[in-house]
């Protein structure tokens, strides 16, 4: 009796520990159950950034017979000029060797480019292909010198929150290489910025939302023939898709609640002292495969 005695705050014990160790088993379990219920926080992604080809529009707001689109739209013969093979082959070597030559500049002079030319490089990217022609696009050309500033001020202050808490140290480290941080001096000097803005819908002349296929796609398209032509006028500039400022830039540009900044382009030609990285790209083999 007195052994059983003297064994009882053991039994206790032992008794404690494995009611413990089912309950944080349990609790455990239940939140690894979470877990793959719920996704992953990710406070460096912007809610602009995310694609919007999935938006649902309010049923009341769809007109499903509609969409402000002809059906009887006219089809005509469709001809071009043909090239020899000769002829194909050189013209996809010249423009590869020129578009090859494509940097992303952060050092812009402020030496004034031609208007004529953003208007046509723009005219360019409006020939994009979208879903269902729908054109989801805004091009957002600004010169003046305190917008310019403004939207600096903006992104600068938004990306050295991103730099120092949203991004991580594997991001941050990753782009010390090509010596960038949150200081975004080119906005200020180029003598354009470029802000594309993805049209998430639109509006029917009865007032009602038009879908937009795509749009998220449909103008990413637009924005790399975009970098294309001005690389073909010989201009040049950095993409920056400056994460947590969209909301901001919309509303000092005064656009519209379904348009959400996609990426933002200083351009203009470089500082006679600008530098790049040596970098290399991948050879055809690595990015092509042949079926």
């Amino acid at each position: 009796m007195a052994l059983f005695s003297s064994l009882t705050p053991v039994f206790i014990a032992i008794t404690c520990v494995l009611i413990g160790v089912i309950l944080k088993k349990a609790n455990g379990e239940k939140e690894k159950c979470e877990t793959k219920s719920k996704p992953l926080s990710r406070p460096w992604v912007d809610e602009d950034l995310k694609d919007g080809t999935d938006h649902h529009l309010e049923e009341e707001e769809v007109d499903e017979e509609w969409q402000g689109l002809d059906e009887n739209i006219a089809h005509v013969p469709f001809s071009v000029e043909r090239y020899s093979e000769a002829e194909m082959i050189k013209r996809s070597q010249m423009f590869y060797e020129l578009l090859n030559k494509r940097r992303s500049v952060r050092f812009l002079s402020n030496e004034p480019v031609p208007r004529e030319v953003i208007d046509n490089v723009i005219r360019t990217a409006g020939t994009s292909p979208s879903g269902a022609h729908t054109e989801p696009w805004t091009f957002v050309v600004v010169q003046d010198p305190y917008l310019k500033h403004k939207i600096r001020e903006i992104v600068e202050e938004e990306e050295e929150i991103n730099y120092k808490k949203r991004m991580g140290d594997r991001w941050v480290n990753d782009l010390k290489r090509l010596r960038t941080n949150w200081i975004k001096e080119y906005l200020d000097t180029a003598p354009y910025l470029i802000l594309i803005f993805k049209q998430i819908y639109g509006w029917l002349p009865n007032g009602k939302k038009k879908t937009h296929y795509y749009n998220e796609i449909s103008v990413s398209i637009a924005c790399g023939i975009l970098l294309a032509a001005l690389q073909n006028a010989g201009l040049y500039t950095v993409t920056s898709t400056p994460l947590n400022c969209g909301p901001q830039l919309r509303v000092l540009l005064q656009r519209p609640a379904n348009e959400k900044l996609l990426l933002l382009l200083p351009v203009g030609y470089p500082k006679k002292d600008a530098t790049v990285p040596v970098l290399t790209r991948k050879p055809l083999e690595d990015i092509m495969v042949v079926m």
